[in-house]
């Protein structure tokens, strides 16, 4: 088949948007001719890294509206008008390039959210829209925990949720996807009230074979203490406060919780610590590369993952990946991930319930080494069964021929 790969967030060695865009385009590369749509950016290092791997059935196409090459990442009323503007210039540049070659299909990929229009679905091919997440929503039970700053982000968020739902051109995008795939159950009840016919759940995230190899390597430590670990940046819809204030109400003195990620909330987790007697226990290792939170994640026995609106969650699949049980809320993409039998999901109806629940399960695992290999176990092999990348790359050849022989 010929494709077109809408990718605007694409970068090799990366994880979050950049990685989905570079991993999905290779995955669907070894089985056709892929044309790659995406920022320019990131030429460079896609260029590097295929003079040392090259990939034949790949195809770049780097472009930017009105020529505005600069990083708009981190800011994100620039990077959200950049990204529209490339969406209309990319329908312009696909639909040129179509007359000359006859795509077969055309996918969108990154970003990976299901409020923002892709105009390629104005094409005259097949449009496979996703996987797309951000139908997923902090419960209002727990506004009451966050910062002024953090309900102003709430709030913002909210409303550009719904002026994305209203704009005429997300509808349109929805209705001619004849695939949705939804990285979250909130996202699918999302996308079928836009007019989506087939809305699958299918999660964005992925592993190379190298990196389950690498991850598989770091076998369960039975020394104590037993160690929690947490990934990611310190904002307040991580729930890292809920980990914290559980961690405290568990009571369990011999353990330790890691916190690898600065943010914006870092101060206010310390004042927390401290207040509720906890600090000599939570440990703040700030930002490290990959490999370094890697070999700390290797050093721990649990991950926790509170987080109250993720669509994705890659720190749950790189906790299964390393046999680490996983500890998370039962909402959004870490709810997709993580099953019965490689983690517990604690429900999310109050601040209170979930605290409560977080802490139970802290001493289950703190208390039960056997159940601890267990769950690990299981998650190793759900990992390679369902998010090896090439196992996600057949899922989507699959579709292709689905859509195009009906």
């Amino acid at each position: 088949m010929k494709i077109i790969l809408s990718a605007y967030a694409c970068e090799p060695g990366c994880g979050s948007e950049e990685g989905v865009g570079w991993n999905t385009a290779l995955a669907l590369a070894r089985y056709h001719q892929t044309w790659v749509f995406t920022r320019t950016i990131f030429r460079s290092t896609i260029e590097a890294e295929l003079n040392s791997h090259p990939a034949p059935n790949l195809h770049f196409i780097y472009f930017d509206p009105f020529s505005w090459t600069e990083d708009w990442r981190g800011r994100q009323g620039a990077v959200q008008l950049h990204y529209y503007l490339w969406q209309i210039q990319a329908y312009f540049i696909a639909n040129s390039l179509h007359r000359q070659i006859g795509f077969d299909v055309v996918h969108h990929v990154t970003y990976v959210k299901y409020w923002s229009p892709s105009f390629l679905a104005l094409l005259p091919i097949p449009f496979i829209w996703g996987p797309v997440g951000g139908g997923e929503k902090a419960p209002k039970a727990f506004w009451a925990d966050f910062s002024l700053r953090g309900k102003i982000y709430e709030t913002l968020r909210d409303l550009a949720q719904w002026l994305g739902e209203t704009d005429p051109f997300t509808r349109i995008t929805a209705r001619r996807s004849l695939v949705a795939l939804a990285a979250t159950e909130e996202t699918a009840q999302r996308l079928l009230k836009l007019g989506a016919k087939n809305v699958q759940v299918f999660s964005q995230i992925g592993l190379s074979k190298s990196e389950l190899v690498d991850l598989a390597k770091y076998g369960m430590s039975n020394n104590s203490p037993v160690r929690f670990i947490s990934i990611g940046r310190l904002l307040h819809w991580k729930g890292y406060h809920l980990a914290i204030r559980a961690l405290a109400r568990a009571n369990l003195p011999n353990v330790e919780y890691w916190l690898l990620g600065d943010g914006a909330e870092w101060k206010r987790l310390q004042t927390l610590a401290e207040e509720l007697g906890v600090a000599s226990q939570v440990q703040f290792l700030g930002h490290l590369p990959r490999q370094n939170c890697i070999n700390k994640l290797g050093e721990c026995h649990i991950v926790v993952h509170p987080s109250l609106h993720d669509s994705g969650g890659w720190t749950c699949i790189e906790g299964m990946a390393a046999g680490r049980p996983i500890i998370c809320l039962d909402l959004g993409g870490p709810a997709t991930h993580v099953t019965e039998e490689t983690g517990i999901k604690v429900p999310a109806s109050d601040l209170e319930q979930a605290v409560q629940g977080l802490a139970e399960a802290m001493t289950r695992l703190v208390e039960n080494q056997e159940l601890r290999v267990r769950l690990g176990e299981a998650g190793q092999k759900r990992v390679q069964e369902v998010y090896d990348w090439e196992v996600k790359g057949k899922i989507w050849v699959q579709i292709y021929k689905d859509v195009l022989a009906n």
